[in-house]
């Protein structure tokens, strides 16, 4: 969970997340050093009256920054096409969930079993307990088992939404008439807050998502439960 003042990403509860946390790092780092080498000849150039005419006409200088951000782009591109496939990976998954984007709110269908189905709305501000956070809580919690492999189903039954979830590194826009998937896998137990990433229509800030993740056999029981109220 982000907290105030949080300068960096929340902590990775996802394989994913933490090559995307890495990638940032490599990333930012590697602008910081084209901003310091940039902000120095800059510098250099304003505060000095020499001049040398064989670095104002030179071949070989011109070689060197044409080939040197070349190969950065390089280092950036490599790292970025893997997490890109990392993303896409679906292998063998355990369980899978379909979410469906309404105005303004998520219903789930774990379609591995008959009836387990439910809409997840936000909690209203007036009827929140100690603990739970505004605009973020929902009636409903997408529980589902750690360390194992979960395919989300995403689609909308009227506009544009997206359900994404930080902490997991997940984000998948929800299209009405088109089915897109994606996968992850929480690599710990606890609670991961998302939110509607598309902007939807005048409650898209009200559409909240949960995921708890909790061992295999507390799922179990959980949805034995769930089947039972169905």
């Amino acid at each position: 969970m982000a907290h105030p003042s949080q300068l960096g990403f929340q902590d990775a509860a996802s394989p994913v997340m933490e090559e995307l946390l890495h990638f940032h790092d490599h990333a930012l780092m590697v602008v910081i050093l084209i901003s310091t080498l940039v902000f120095y000849i800059i510098l250099a150039m304003v505060s000095t009256k020499f001049t040398n005419k064989y670095i104002l006409d030179s071949q070989e200088i011109e070689v060197v920054w044409t080939i040197l951000p070349g190969v950065i782009l390089i280092l950036i591109a490599l790292p970025s096409l893997r997490i890109l496939y990392l993303m896409d990976e679906i292998n063998d998954p355990h369980l899978t969930i379909k979410a469906m984007g309404h105005q303004w709110y998520w219903s789930y269908e774990y379609t591995d079993y008959e009836d387990l189905a439910f809409d997840a709305y936000m909690v209203p501000t007036q009827d929140l307990v100690p603990g739970q956070f505004r605009l973020l809580e929902t009636d409903h919690r997408v529980v589902i088992p750690v360390e194992s492999p979960i395919r989300m189903l995403v689609s909308a039954e009227d506009v544009l939404h997206s359900w994404a979830v930080p902490a997991l590194g997940v984000k998948m826009d929800a299209v009405p008439g088109r089915l897109n998937q994606t996968a992850f896998l929480t690599s710990r137990p606890g609670v991961f807050y998302g939110q509607c990433s598309e902007i939807c229509g005048a409650n898209h800030s009200f559409m909240p998502i949960v995921v708890e993740a909790v061992p295999l056999e507390h799922f179990e029981h959980w949805s034995s439960l769930m089947l039972e109220d169905a």
